[in-house]
């Protein structure tokens, strides 16, 4: 097969830029996040969306609790977390036929969403809130009260370029805690894999997932989750192996496709996951009855421009809401005030992170690490 030809899949106006924007990643040494990317690469979406990704099988979060032992509620965290990976990571590049970059979100910019009772085990809620601009960390709570399931944490990303991918360090740390139908309270720790966006010099970039991730249950189990690209385990595209324990004692193997199917205790064995399931898509009020710094409504002329391609409409209106975070930041400074955080409160240390970050020992390189704990 011919070897491709590099920027096949740019159109052709966007050429100049394109070659312009690979000539940029090649000469950054610094974090890339903030870089301008061309408009036909842009998502209409931002950042602050994101966190939904994690609540798109509602069934599988609500059904935690419903777990009877804590290796059986175990197993449905490591089920549930793998299901969410396909929503977060190649959604763009299957509705628009590469990986797009989101919109950065502004510091205070907020989300809300909601996914309606199923099957009798109640509503769950998300709260979204972008923390911070500089770094950029968006912060989030989803939360099923009936079901006695809920999702605190927040992430940054720190990108790079190695000539012909990006690499993408996820900061940041998810605790997940249940409450078993049968009492009591588990906590979980969820650390986030690193990413590697491929096919950049193409103008067809895709995600891959790579290293290590992993869950500490405050019950002893944990889960360490490996992520490899074609060939390596099943010889196909987005492969994961997660190998369960207590302590020392290997409990079960987990392996397949985090966008396909995967199996217990090897390739042969029963179906653990096949993310083929219907997802439910977040459930966000009309944009009408949106406060002026929910997303959608903030960034609604970006995202119409993007969709209808009008590239030059997107980009003024995009520019226009970055200059007037600049303004406020600048206003801020003059003043000596600080921006005030609506949903969600930093804090320099979470014991319930600390507890569980000391059990994954190896496992999870930083040993501390501050949190975002939301107010309610």
């Amino acid at each position: 097969m011919a070897e491709k030809e590099a920027g096949a899949d740019v159109p052709q106006e966007q050429k100049a830029g394109w070659a312009s924007f690979i000539k940029s990643l090649a000469s950054m040494t610094s974090d890339l996040s903030s870089m301008t990317a061309p408009p036909f690469i842009l998502s209409p979406v931002s950042l602050t969306e994101f966190p939904a990704y994690w609540c798109e099988h509602p069934h599988l979060f609500a059904a935690i609790s419903e777990g009877a032992t804590p290796q059986e509620r175990m197993e449905r965290v490591l089920r549930w977390f793998i299901a969410t990976l396909k929503g977060q990571y190649t959604t763009r590049n299957e509705k628009m036929g590469s990986e797009k970059k989101p919109l950065n979100p502004v510091l205070g910019e907020l989300f809300y969403g909601t996914w309606p009772d199923v099957n009798g085990r109640g509503e769950t809620v998300l709260v979204v809130e972008q923390v911070s601009h500089h770094p950029p960390i968006t912060a989030y709570f989803i939360e099923n009260k009936k079901a006695g399931v809920a999702l605190q944490g927040h992430s940054g990303q720190k990108t790079s370029f190695t000539g012909t991918a990006i690499n993408v360090k996820q900061s940041g740390h998810a605790l997940l805690t249940v409450k078993p139908k049968s009492g009591g309270e588990e906590k979980y720790l969820i650390t986030l894999p690193k990413l590697r966006i491929e096919g950049i010099v193409w103008g067809s970039p895709y995600v891959e997932l790579t290293e290590n991730s992993a869950i500490q249950s405050s019950t002893g189990f944990t889960a360490a989750i490996e992520y490899k690209g074609k060939g390596y385990f099943s010889g196909k595209p987005h492969t994961f192996k997660a190998v369960l324990t207590q302590g020392s004692k290997q409990i079960q193997t987990y392996e397949g496709q985090w966008t396909g199917v995967s199996h217990i205790g090897g390739s042969k064995g029963p179906v653990f996951l096949d993310t083929s399931a219907p997802k439910e898509e977040v459930t966000v009020k009309p944009i009408s009855e949106q406060g002026e710094w929910e997303s959608r409504r903030l960034w609604e002329k970006v995202a119409k421009g993007i969709r209808s391609g009008q590239y030059d409409e997107a980009s003024k209106d995009k520019t226009r809401i970055e200059n007037e975070q600049r303004q406020r930041r600048r206003d801020e400074a003059a003043a000596e005030s600080s921006w005030q955080l609506v949903r969600f409160e930093h804090v320099d240390s979470d014991p319930d992170y600390q507890k569980l970050a000391d059990m994954l020992h190896d496992k999870l390189t930083p040993a501390h690490e501050d949190a975002y704990i939301f107010k309610g």
